[in-house]
């Protein structure tokens, strides 16, 4: 049976803040506040490489409007993206996780907007064992589901499926349904070959879906793409809005009554 998905918030049409980012907006007043005084609001462009395997990480990305894809990087220079992370997450899990660099890399896939946050002040924070230290190790087993399905995915599903899967999680974290995308883009983030995406974009276009042209993709029919989608879009998506669900209860504090 087909996952039918319920809204997820999403970040308002609004001047950037870092309440837009859900990890940041969960802390109560005094560590935002405290918190928010070492962010520094940075534009992201499409593209552009935050950070490559072996290289030291110098800041952690909390994107509020941007997408950020985590992708890993063969010898030969083939890639695949193993996680996607928008305004529900933080961009450089490995410097609260033991290491300063990663054998992965993270490149712009929608360009908009994050707050970077210095590594040290990042360790330092994360240290306090607070509540910004459970949000970030809530989020990052998150982001570990989303990993591992995506590898579950590319090996078993075809094309398509992968195609509707990442189209799907990615509208989840737009404001609107059209993403400026290529399909070389798309073939470098599924690890598969240009023509594939082509043959799978047509199909979908032409059951009336999706709508591509010059390097944009505008999703028409998101139920079809949900009925086309495998069972991996259901299981990350399921794994997000708990996430989400923890982070607006932590927020609000429990219901009365």
């Amino acid at each position: 049976m087909p996952f039918t998905a319920p809204p997820l918030p999403r970040a308002p049409l609004i001047q950037p803040n870092p309440s837009q980012n859900h990890l940041l907006a969960a802390l109560p007043g005094p560590e935002f506040d405290a918190l928010s005084a070492h962010l520094e609001r940075v534009p992201l462009a499409l593209g552009q490489m935050l950070y490559e395997p072996g290289t030291q990480l110098r800041h952690a990305y909390f994107p509020v409007t941007a997408i950020v894809s985590l992708h890993y990087v063969t010898e030969s220079g083939a890639s695949a993206e193993t996680a996607g992370v928008g305004n529900e997450g933080v961009v450089g899990v490995s410097l609260f996780m033991g290491g300063d660099t990663t054998s992965s890399s993270a490149v712009v896939q929608t360009a908009g907007m994050a707050y970077r946050l210095d590594r040290d002040v990042m360790k330092v924070e994360f240290e306090r064992a607070g509540l910004f230290q459970h949000l970030l190790l809530r989020y990052t087993q998150a982001l570990m589901t989303q990993m591992a399905q995506a590898a579950a995915c590319n090996r078993h599903h075809t094309v398509e499926q992968q195609l509707c899967r990442w189209l799907l999680l990615t509208l989840d974290r737009l404001p609107d349904g059209e993403l400026v995308m290529t399909q070389e883009l798309v073939a470098s983030m599924l690890g598969v070959r240009r023509e594939s995406v082509t043959e799978a974009a047509g199909n979908l276009q032409n059951a009336g879906y999706i709508r591509y042209r010059r390097g944009h993709i505008g999703v028409l029919d998101r139920k079809g793409l949900e009925k086309r989608a495998c069972e991996c879009y259901g299981v990350v998506r399921t794994e997000i809005t708990r996430l989400l669900n923890d982070v607006r209860y932590r927020q609000d504090g429990p219901p009365v009554g």
